[in-house]
């Protein structure tokens, strides 16, 4: 019998699409059926503790440390803060701002047991950015970290509902979460939410620029444990996490947190920003066993490494973008480890095609992970044969619900998940990328869509008209290449592509930025005026 849901705020329940446009759920193996009644970070501390791993460390940076009772403990306060301290009610939303840190995975863990839907955002975004995620999110309160605080006030100031900003990383700060979270009980027992309650919206650029939000259920999160973690990455207690994923992102949120609690291991976080040669560093001196990043890093990480040394090493797990083999016989020829190739997305929580160890195939990415299907179709939902360029369609435990967005469809059709991506299947069942199927471009594992670089560049008072597209690269798989027709009377120079480049990293996430620019004194379009990006492309 089915939980009522413990929600009150509804405000992103009834903004789910209509049933008829949901992708269909499986959840055919054991380990998949959860409990009707479930919040994913209650289920986690009593299984920690039901394993005799209240004493094992979770969470460690530079000068702190928690076990994971430790972690319950501040988890509870937290949590207990959220709701009696600013008077929220299951439901609400709560923005998080913050990098790769301890008080960001409290944060994360702490909204999540409250019966609050957390909504995590980039620490590159700027306010324009970060106003888009809370007009349709419509957060109660945002928790951030306090050397990202300028763009946040400012974009709560210009919230069309008041949004509170409490910071985050400063014991010190008498109104700041810790000291807020001390008086409040190591013991509050959370939220009983509903399985099918929602704990995350996560926002995923679309090729339009216009953010998509993810709704991802407590459901989601538990069944998904049970699938790659379980029967592919196969981590231990004894494993210790780290990896450049932002904790924003699904990708980060799952391995570089929910993952190694559900396996009892620890979890890393730098008081850096990691580059290629701090992050070798860092992993050997900490003894890092399990590494999350993209295949651009691993190659700028490969000398290094070969260099200096990570014994502790065991598991490189590599999504994000695709994996040139290159990369991955790079790696293998500096390390002796077989990297772990995955594809996953935010719409689906996490990686369902993926190989480790014996089961890895140079070219490919690897077999569906057990609990999900795969194929590859044409453009009416049917498989083709094997061999055969297509369309990736993938159904099982997880499955896109777009937050009242009309792309919906786009995702889901016939019940399968249509993820955007090119790939042919082989008679082995192992499939093979070919490409995005779409204007989204991935640079260096981060997703990035053209007409919002355009949009800021036509803000430039020496732009008269843009395009920009990506390029293929050997380091960073693709590049944003940016062709740029400029306003009569300014030079298309050197000096002129830097300016407009130092623009752009002003004005959005530096990331966004396009690496080359090319000035055209027209751009190719169609009668009716339609920027052809298939001209662009060819042309980069």
């Amino acid at each position: 019998m089915s939980i009522s849901s413990a929600q009150t705020d509804r405000y992103v329940h009834d903004r789910l699409p209509p049933r008829e446009q949901w992708p269909e759920f499986r959840y055919d193996l054991p380990e998949l059926q959860i409990p009707d009644q479930a919040n994913v970070v209650t289920t986690l501390f009593d299984a920690a503790r039901a394993n005799g791993w209240g004493n094992n460390l979770l969470l460690r940076s530079p000068g702190e440390t928690y076990t994971y009772a430790e972690a319950e403990a501040q988890v509870n306060r937290m949590a207990e803060m959220l709701i009696k301290d600013f008077k929220l009610e299951p439901g609400n939303r709560v923005l998080l701002r913050g990098g790769n840190s301890i008080g960001m995975a409290l944060a994360w863990l702490a909204t999540v047991k409250a019966g609050l839907i957390v909504v995590p955002t980039m620490p590159l975004l700027r306010a324009v950015e970060l106003s888009k995620v809370i007009d349709k999110a419509r957060p109660a309160l945002a928790l951030c970290e306090v050397g990202l605080l300028k763009e946040m006030v400012l974009a709560a100031a210009d919230a069309k509902d008041k949004l509170p900003v409490v910071a985050f990383g400063d014991p010190k700060r008498e109104d700041g979460v810790e000291q807020r979270a001390a008086r409040r009980s190591p013991d509050y027992a959370g939220c009983a939410t509903a399985a099918d309650d929602i704990a995350l919206l996560a926002f995923t650029s679309g090729t339009t620029g216009v953010p998509k939000a993810v709704i991802t259920t407590h459901r989601d999160i538990l069944a998904a444990c049970n699938a790659w973690p379980r029967h592919v990455l196969k981590a231990t207690p004894s494993d210790v996490v780290a990896g450049s994923p932002p904790l924003a992102f699904t990708f980060g949120t799952g391995g570089l947190l929910i993952y190694p609690m559900w396996a009892g291991a620890s979890v890393y976080y730098p008081d850096v920003r990691f580059n290629p040669e701090t992050m070798v560093r860092k992993m050997r001196d900490n003894g890092i066993t399990i590494c999350y990043t993209a295949p651009t890093f691993y190659r700028q990480m490969a000398p290094y490494v070969k260099a200096l040394g990570i014994p502790s090493l065991r598991i490189c797990v590599s999504a994000g973008e695709a994996l040139p083999d290159a990369t991955r016989q790079l790696w293998k020829e500096a390390t002796g480890i077989e990297m772990l190739d995955g594809i996953g997305g935010t719409e689906m929580w996490h990686i369902y095609i993926s190989a480790a160890g014996k089961d890895v195939r140079p070219g490919s990415i690897g077999k569906v992970v057990p609990g999900y299907q795969a194929r590859v179709v044409d453009g009416n939902d049917n498989e083709v044969p094997r061999g055969t360029v297509g369309r990736l369609a993938v159904i099982g435990p997880t499955g896109c619900r777009y937050m009242d967005d009309a792309r919906q469809t786009h995702y889901v059709s016939s019940g399968w998940n249509h993820p955007g991506d090119s790939f042919i299947q082989d008679e082995d069942g192992y499939f093979h990328y070919q490409a995005r199927d779409d204007d989204m471009i991935v640079t260096a594992g981060y997703n990035v869509g053209g007409p919002e670089v355009e949009d800021c560049l036509l803000t430039h008072p020496a732009v008269a008209e843009c395009g920009v597209v990506g390029k293929p690269d050997a380091v960073r798989g693709m590049i944003i290449k940016a062709f740029i027709v400029l306003r009569a009377g300014n030079p298309s120079n050197e000096a002129m592509a830097e300016q407009l480049q130092d623009y752009v990293k002003k004005s959005i996430a530096p990331y966004k930025y396009p690496r080359e620019i090319e000035f055209l004194t027209a751009l190719p379009r169609t009668e009716t005026g339609k920027l052809q990006r298939f001209k662009l492309r060819e042309m980069a």
